[in-house]
């Protein structure tokens, strides 16, 4: 498959944060593999002049999704620490839009819609495709995904630039096909064309 981008285009870039990469809180195995093939597809949307979006984690220190309340995780990416930053090799443009997700005590939030502007900003700008890669496959990523085929969007998830958690074995293959079978199309960097 060949695809050409157009004007109603953007690429969404989920959590890739310290804390997700390796020696980080709760590192993604094998998470640091991202950075590279997302910053090529930076330089594509980049030099086509379109919108680059890098969703967050950004929680409170007592955060619902801690042990400590119960949840699943260690402390991670806690607001205006080193581990919230984002990897510091990730190329983010200075035009960058930063969404802030799971900011508040006691509401998780895997998907970069939740609680955030997302949806708004991107319908301002009349955005109809999202491209999205990050971390992790497995929840941040999917939930993303889900969310924005729910609300229209046309959604490619770019298999080149994910990497999940595998809390459970094949916790990443489910959730790809959990992703494709609700619509999203899997595409990778070799398949981009330059802008119409």
């Amino acid at each position: 498959m060949r695809l050409k981008l157009t004007k109603y285009d953007a690429l969404v870039i989920v959590d890739v944060q310290r804390d997700f990469c390796a020696g980080g809180a709760l590192a993604v195995p094998d998470g640091d593999a991202v950075v590279q093939p997302l910053n090529n597809y930076i330089e594509v949307f980049k030099s086509a002049n379109l919108p680059v979006i890098a969703t967050r984690d950004w929680h409170p220190p007592n955060h619902i999704s801690f042990r400590e309340r119960g949840g699943l995780w260690p402390p991670h990416c806690v607001q205006g620490t080193k581990g919230a930053e984002f990897h510091p090799e990730l190329k983010l443009p200075e035009e960058t839009l930063i969404i802030s997700k799971a900011t508040q005590p006691d509401l998780e939030a895997y998907s970069g819609f939740e609680g955030t502007e997302l949806e708004s900003l991107l319908k301002d700008k009349g955005i109809k495709r999202l491209f999205v890669g990050g971390l992790a496959t497995d929840y941040c990523v999917k939930m993303t995904v889900l969310d924005a085929l729910r609300l229209g969007f046309t959604t490619f998830l770019l298999e080149d630039a994910i990497r999940g958690v595998n809390v459970n074995p094949n916790d990443s293959e489910r959730a790809i096909d959990e992703m494709l079978s609700n619509g999203a199309i899997a595409v990778t960097l070799s398949e981009l064309g330059r802008t119409e």
